[in-house]
């Protein structure tokens, strides 16, 4: 039976959900080590939420050494469908001004040094990942947040960066001439993942900074993203407590079936180790020697 069909994954400065009822900690064991930080269940207005601070309570792990695939994994395990991502972005458009919210539609990859795929090792499949978003699961995310009263821009382009350096200011003009609307450190592979796990991922980007490419202003500092932090984890906050209770709809989306055919590996010559590794994963659709 699935301990929770709700995730949050906390961002920056959100390292514990208000609102959850009857909580207790899991640390489910993956092939890929433990995820960030225990996982907190709970109760909340009647859905099974679980909630994982992606850096780990007191932020300890820098972007590139977020296990990634630990995280997404352990909560497929629990019985995850739907995943909210929060997470703290820099404005790369004039018109997304500190303190508002974007729900992006698109990715751009900037990443180099992390693991985005649980494929490999004699399996191959290849997802659908022309949205990246899961377009239903992001419409209720705008539409909640507008309802709270925070200014949120429907779609953009999230830019994502290695990191843990900000951008040059030759990078930032890039980004924008690319048309990006934000810039972050986290939502790759974390979209990757969860739809190769067949869940719905959708991201509430909290703008707290303008990147380094406004030249009116001080180009962001850490000290800049924590003083605009507090006010947006408060709202990220409520638009959550009204969202997750809402998602109790069946799902019809295409995230729910992203591996239908996207293995294109001969089924008789998938090695039994890996069978076993991504049963969470691919189980449904291999015969039963995946227990062999």
């Amino acid at each position: 039976m699935a301990e929770a069909r709700v995730a949050i994954l906390g961002g920056s400065g959100l390292y514990e959900m208000d609102g959850l009822t009857g909580m207790h900690e899991v640390m489910p064991e993956t092939p890929y080590g433990p995820p960030s930080d225990t996982i907190m269940i709970g109760d909340m207005a009647g859905v099974a939420t679980a909630f994982l601070p992606r850096h780990g309570r007191g932020h300890r792990m820098m972007p590139t050494e977020l296990p990634v695939r630990a995280n997404i994994y352990a909560l497929k395990t629990l019985g995850v469908e739907r995943v909210i991502s929060i997470s703290a972005v820099g404005s790369l458009d004039e018109n997304v001004h500190p303190m508002e919210m974007v729900v992006p539609n698109q990715l751009i990859d900037r990443t180099r040094q992390r693991a985005n795929t649980f494929f490999g090792d004699g399996l191959v499949a290849h997802v659908s990942f022309a949205d990246p978003f899961c377009a239903t699961l992001s419409a209720a995310l705008s539409e909640t947040a507008k309802e709270v009263g925070a200014t949120v821009h429907e779609g953009g382009t999230y830019v994502v960066m290695e990191g843990p350096a900000f951008s040059t200011r030759a990078e930032s003009l890039l980004y924008r001439s690319w048309g990006a609307k934000v810039i972050g450190m986290t939502a790759l592979p974390e979209a990757k993942l969860a739809r190769e796990a067949e869940m719905c991922y959708a991201t509430l980007a909290c703008a707290t900074d303008y990147d380094s490419w406004r030249e009116s202003e001080e180009p962001v500092s850490v000290e800049m993203v924590i003083a605009n932090l507090s006010r947006n984890i408060a709202t990220s906050k409520e638009i959550l407590q009204r969202l997750v209770p809402r998602l109790t709809w069946a799902r019809t989306c295409r995230c729910e079936s992203a591996l239908g055919d996207a293995i294109i590996t001969d089924r008789d010559a998938i090695p039994r180790e890996i069978r076993r590794r991504l049963a969470p994963l691919v189980g449904r659709y291999l015969d039963d020697r995946t227990n062999d």
